[in-house]
């Protein structure tokens, strides 16, 4: 008899800091894995602000796959480009380089698993996930649901330092089959290396994709800030910028197409870990005026279909999924993965919670880089390469 195993993705508040390092390409893969769920969500909402953690997919698809067995493993495996006992080693090391004390930028990673009471796991499967992931596991009553979800968003909240306050409602428990919640939170909060000054926030107007008009708060300051522009291989031009945090551990960076006819929709495809790590070696240091939205935005998505489409399919089949290492005595399959996802950008810096290369041709940048337009964004650690949140902003 199979049950349902819902799983849930929660993310926090992150900060950013900036600079050139040397980078793990085995790290960069667990992004690539979000950047490409990305991308299939932003073509099912490509009018919509959509905000997701890279990083927190990467972390509860590792989860998942230490707790996978034949098929249903290969698939998660072969999504994230992986060797088969990769995984855990990689994902163990970009966190812990993510929540170094080095790091001035406030960055913590949680995971834990909720249990229903009296739920029998694999012993190997909850040392590995301790050892490799920190997580922890807590007991909670699924037959009353209320207060089970009152028990996982308290943790959330706690973990996210408010940001999130709920991420599952009672009517995603079923009080007779649901055996697991699996919770991913991520929170980071980075102050700017180069704040902007709350008395030049004036409003300006902001482009639409939908074609409106609209009048927001936009930060501006005249500062050396790393810049570029480079192509996608069909030659559609696209400016970038680095805005480090103060940490020079981590960055934000921004891109937008140079032409106000390029829609954001025909650059996004084209960019990976490997892009954007090409930008890092491309952009250069200049003093210019930046212009820039401050904005907040919260997104909730099922990942679900994102994942089905890339080929991460039977964990979501109760005939197909094989979770043997997790537990043997019953079948178990995946019924939901959420994500919830919160960032704010202001003069003081930003709190986040939770594929072809381009060919990249430096090219001189002009005096000021206006973000008056549709534009994506990345947060990101920058000596492993990790992205740890990413977004386009259709409207502020």
């Amino acid at each position: 008899m199979n049950w349902h195993f819902p799983l849930l993705f929660v993310l926090g508040t992150l900060t950013s800091v900036c600079s050139q390092f040397s980078f793990y390409p085995l790290e960069e893969l667990s992004s690539d894995v979000g950047i490409q769920v990305f991308n299939q969500i932003v073509k099912a909402k490509p009018q919509d602000n959509v905000v997701v953690s890279p990083h927190g997919i990467a972390s509860v698809l590792g989860v998942l796959q230490l707790g996978a067995d034949g098929k249903t493993k290969k698939q998660l495996t072969t999504m994230m480009r992986y060797s088969v006992n990769g995984v855990g080693k990689a994902l163990k090391k970009i966190n812990r380089l993510i929540v170094s004390k080095k790091n001035k930028d406030i960055v913590t990673i949680a995971n834990a698993v909720f249990a229903k009471s009296g739920f029998k796991m694999e012993v190997p499967f909850v040392t590995r996930n301790k050892e490799v992931f920190q997580c922890s596991v807590k007991s909670v009553d699924f037959e009353d649901p209320n207060a089970a979800c009152d028990s996982i968003n308290q943790w959330v909240k706690n973990e996210t330092r408010g940001m999130i306050d709920q991420v599952v409602a009672p009517d995603d428990i079923d009080g007779s089959l649901t055996r697991l919640v699996l919770v991913n939170a991520v929170y980071f909060k980075g102050l700017w290396k180069s704040r902007f000054r709350p008395e030049n926030t004036k409003k300006r107007p902001f482009y639409g994709a939908d074609g409106k008009t609209y009048q927001v708060p936009m930060l501006s300051q005249l500062s050396i800030f790393r810049c570029g522009t480079t192509s996608t291989p069909n030659e559609l031009w696209y400016n970038i910028i680095e805005l480090p945090y103060h940490g020079e551990m981590i960055s934000m960076l921004i891109a937008l197409p140079t032409e106000s006819t390029t829609p954001l929709s025909a650059i996004i495809p084209h960019i990976s870990t490997k892009t954007i790590g090409s930008w890092m070696t491309t952009m250069v240091a200049k003093r210019v005026q930046v212009i820039l939205p401050k904005f907040t935005a919260e997104a909730e998505t099922d990942l679900q279909d994102p994942l089905k489409a890339l080929g991460i399919t039977d964990m979501f089949d109760q005939s197909k999924a094989n979770f043997a290492k997790i537990t043997r005595t019953e079948g178990l399959h995946v019924s939901r993965v959420l994500q919830k996802t919160k960032i704010e950008v202001s003069e003081d810096g930003t709190k986040a919670s939770a594929a072809t290369t381009a060919i990249l041709i430096a090219r001189s940048s002009p005096p000021w880089f206006i973000v008056d337009r549709p534009f994506v964004f990345f947060i990101r650690h920058n000596p492993t390469g990790t992205i740890l949140f990413m977004g386009q902003i259709n409207k502020p």
